[in-house]
């Protein structure tokens, strides 16, 4: 069984095209993607990030099934499916 590539913070960010910066608040927002903590690291595996990126994949602007990335602040109930 293959291990999953892993990459920290300030690798993963420019996987995304996003700043380091951009990427902690995701993740403090619990918008960003999956991570896993171990000894005190933030690790994401390649495959987390790809397919955390790939949720706001769109075909064009009017594209109704498309998911979303949502931004880096806590959601509100309507973003978290709340009723």
């Amino acid at each position: 069984r293959r291990r999953p590539r892993l990459r920290r913070t300030k690798e993963a960010a420019p996987l995304l095209r996003i700043s380091i910066r951009a990427l902690e608040k995701q993740r403090t927002a619990a918008t960003g993607p999956t991570y896993r903590k171990v000894g005190g690291r933030v690790l994401y595996t390649v495959r987390d990030l790809e397919d955390w990126s790939a949720a706001g994949e769109r075909k064009s602007t009017r594209d109704k099934t498309a998911g979303t990335v949502f931004p880096a602040r806590p959601l509100t109930p309507e973003e978290r499916g709340d009723r």
